[in-house]
């Protein structure tokens, strides 16, 4: 059984944060000693709920749910340990740093106050009032009161905190980068944001040039999305499954392809599968395969199925999809007899065929021109700045406030 909290508390606790910080450098998320030290000192089990196993708090790919809706849609909770080092790496922080964390919770902001020591300032705000009550208890019994401020704002509607910064993290997931966000940055201050670009989340680091935002870094991770006025929800539309009453929901970001009632009893059609030739080995990722789609693949969305209907077999089906007039695909996986797997697309509809070739023929391009390169790098153009010319494999999102740039590396 594992040990609780309460029970041997303190030195228990200390060996699975030792545990958890071994693991974080073993797996090259921490690479600074000050944010290791930071890892080892923090107490993480006194931030998360009462009753949280030991093992729970410390795992370091697991996050733990504090609030809920009241649809039980969690809206609040601690993030896992490996995305919270993460980005405090990418903040590029140093003592004596100014940081603003927008998204609260208590213990990023402890490791905050660690990494900047104590002639440094923490700032969190949350724009729920219980998530900050809660934080400021958790601070407070650990130590950590007088060294983090927290505030109880809508942090996308502008808040009355002092700047600059030479941080601002945001811990929520983003669909836009906010005016009052890069304000509060100092000129050479870093914002670290979950950035969703057409459904898709890459955590990116950025930093300011000129007129507007160039990324630093990027990592891959997923986010409760923001609340208040830099809400934004997706649209969803569900494919019922003939034989039941579950269905298959197709979500897009932001643009719904016209005429989706021609997907009306699209299950009820024969599947076909289109092969790509396109490998992996096991083990790698793929996830910029991902995000190329949702820069390149008409139709985007992403797919999620209720309990007990079957879209293939489990872990050979990956939620990312498109959707093609009548008919509409989306990513599966097959094992090669020489190891790793072969992409493919499977798709229903008269002309599912068609949907899954359109998907298979991005998973080549992806190949020849991602695969094996360099990432993409990011930019962001606030309304009133000029992105133009773009250099050749570019995608432009336009946002609100802004234009996001995606920019690939173009194969020689």
């Amino acid at each position: 059984m594992s040990p609780m909290v309460g029970t041997s508390e303190h030195s228990a606790a200390m060996q699975f944060r030792d545990a958890l910080a071994d693991k974080l450098v073993q797996d090259g998320v921490i690479t600074s000693a000050a944010v290791e030290r930071a890892v080892r000192t923090v107490p993480r089990h006194r931030f998360v709920p009462a009753g949280t196993s030991l093992e729970v708090a410390y795992n370091a790919y697991q996050s733990v749910q504090t609030k809920t809706d009241q649809h039980g849609v969690r809206i609040s909770s601690v993030s896992e340990p490996f995305i919270q080092a993460r980005m405090i790496e990418q903040a590029e922080l140093v003592p004596g740093g100014r940081v603003l964390e927008i998204g609260s919770g208590g213990y990023n902001a402890a490791l905050l106050a660690e990494v900047v020591g104590v002639d440094g300032r923490v700032v969190s705000v949350d724009i729920d009032e219980e998530v900050t009550s809660r934080a400021r208890e958790a601070l407070e019994a650990t130590g950590y009161g007088s060294r983090v401020t927290v505030v109880t704002a809508d942090a996308t509607g502008g808040i009355s905190v002092d700047g600059p910064y030479d941080a601002v993290i945001v811990t929520v997931g983003a669909w836009d980068i906010h005016r009052s966000w890069t304000e509060l940055l100092a000129e050479d201050g870093r914002l670290v944001v979950p950035l969703r670009m057409n459904g898709i989340t890459r955590v990116i680091a950025f930093r300011p040039a000129g007129d507007h935002l160039v990324s630093t870094s990027a990592t891959v991770a997923g986010f409760v999305p923001v609340q208040g006025v830099g809400e934004h929800r997706e649209r969803v539309f569900s494919l019922p499954d003939p034989q039941s009453r579950r269905s298959v929901k197709l979500q897009f970001d932001d643009e719904i392809p016209d005429d989706l009632d021609l997907l009306h009893g699209v299950l009820a059609t024969p599947w076909s599968e289109v092969w790509s030739g396109v490998t992996t080995g096991s083990g790698e990722s793929f996830a910029d395969l991902h995000l190329w789609f949702a820069c390149h693949l008409p139709g985007f969305c992403r797919v999620a199925a209720d309990e007990g209907i079957e879209l293939g077999e489990r872990g050979r089906w990956f939620p990312f999809g498109a959707v093609r007039g009548d008919s509409f695909a989306y990513l599966v996986v097959r094992s090669r007899a020489e190891g790793g797997f072969e992409f493919g697309a499977r798709a229903y509809g008269v002309h599912g065929e068609d949907a899954a070739a359109g998907m298979v023929a991005q998973i080549q391009e992806w190949d020849i021109q991602a695969q094996h390169g360099d990432s993409p790098t990011f930019g962001y153009w606030p309304a009133g700045s000029d992105p133009w010319p773009l250099a050749a494999g570019t995608t432009v999102l336009e946002k609100p406030e802004g234009l996001v740039t995606i920019s690939w590396p173009v194969a020689s």
